[in-house]
């Protein structure tokens, strides 16, 4: 049986879904050994996870020779400067989304968001991301992109579906929202590259152009994303306090609400939907409308179970699903989230990538892409104008 050895950079959110799938590996021997965090938390994440070491420094990490492959679960910030510094040494990697992001550069006014022209944060991506994908294709090491989306089992039988029809894509409509992330970095351009668009609606963007590229290869076709048009806007600034208790957005200088249409070089068309406004719990959806049908994708919520409750304090240790503000009433209950979602899935295909020697169905042109077309929606909705790409 093959053996791959895993370093992980990062204890927090995305780690945690990552262990999940690394703990669910079969035909391959694949574990994790080692992690690094600056944090103290990195100690209590090994200990719970039982890996034997652990790191303060990720420059450490990817010195450790036992190491072939390094999962990057970090903020958005670093995820260029480690991609680079893991392939330079020799390690394939596995990087949580965002591919890439403008976090600023020495001289820019401040808050960036909103004294940075876009379309000069779009040319600095553009930059960026053609010199890491230079570093990846010297090291000649694997590059795999963890977008769930791809992977969720819902996607994966629409692309079955798909294969067997090949039927034209004529639109889709996909979108990803909920009341608002915890995190404070949400807030700040710096720390994550932007908004809802980018934080989450990289995933329903990545979800419809996989499927286009998809329909594509069944027909035989070159499909490509030919314009993009998007709004951005902040719907909950103007609440007071009072009206606030449900909504965790506070955003300093990034969008809690964004809208991003593609129209693709075949003339068909796909619209994007993200929200940090949302309450009732996460939505991860996308429908395929198409010349022989019609497919909806319900990732979450989707009604595997569905409960009615009426004691909250019973319910203190019971997970219903992410983001919901009660337990009680009605409720679409979130089975085995970690399959349904799709990253148990991705991270079987990453190790048998490493394993076997092949590319991953989510990998870095679909990496690229979506953040291609992230930043000509910020660009497109500052000047108010498509982007041709």
């Amino acid at each position: 049986m093959a053996k791959v050895r895993v370093g992980l950079i990062g204890s927090g959110f995305a780690a945690e879904l990552h262990m999940q799938g690394y703990k669910r590996v079969y035909g391959v021997d694949a574990a994790v050994t080692a992690v690094a965090a600056r944090g103290e938390h990195v100690l209590d994440f090994a200990a719970k996870h039982r890996i034997p070491k652990t790191y303060r420094d990720f420059r450490a990490l990817i010195a450790d020779k036992e190491i072939d492959v390094v999962d990057i679960c970090t903020p958005p910030a670093l995820h260029a400067e480690m991609i680079v510094a893991a392939m330079q040494a020799g390690k394939h990697v596995v990087c949580e989304k965002p591919f890439a992001g403008y976090f600023g550069r020495d001289g820019d006014p401040v808050p960036i968001g909103k004294a940075v022209a876009k379309a000069l944060m779009y040319r600095r991506v553009m930059e960026e991301m053609e010199a890491t994908r230079a570093a990846i294709a010297a090291s000649g090491r694997l590059f795999m992109y963890a977008e769930d989306w791809v992977y969720a089992p819902a996607v994966a039988k629409t692309v079955e579906i798909l294969q067997a029809t090949r039927d034209k894509i004529l639109f889709m409509k996909a979108d990803e929202s909920h009341s608002g992330s915890h995190a404070a970095h949400a807030a700040h351009w710096s720390m994550t590259g932007g908004g809802s668009l980018i934080r989450m609606g990289c995933h329903p963007i990545s979800a419809v152009l996989y499927l286009k590229a998809v329909e594509a290869a069944a027909r035989g076709e070159r499909i490509t994303v030919a314009a993009v048009t998007a709004d951005i806007g902040n719907l909950a600034a103007g609440l007071p306090a009072r009206d606030r208790a449900f909504i965790k957005a506070n955003p300093v200088d990034v969008e809690d609400w964004g809208m991003l249409t593609l129209t693709f070089s075949d003339g068909t068309k796909a619209t994007v939907f993200s929200g940090d406004m949302i309450l009732g719990g996460v939505r991860n959806l996308v429908e395929t409308y198409t010349s022989g049908g019609a497919l909806a994708a319900n990732i979450t919520p989707n009604n595997h179970m569905l409960s009615y409750l009426t004691d909250e304090t019973k319910l203190e240790n019971v997970y219903i699903t992410e983001k919901v503000d009660r337990k009680t009433g009605w409720q679409f209950v979130c089975l085995e989230e970690e399959w349904t979602r799709g990253y148990v899935q991705e991270i079987q295909d990453f190790m048998e990538c490493v394993a076997l020697e092949r590319q991953p169905r989510a990998g870095l042109d679909l990496a690229y892409e979506t953040m291609k077309v992230v930043y000509a929606g910020y660009w497109s909705a500052e000047e108010g104008r498509r982007v041709a790409l």
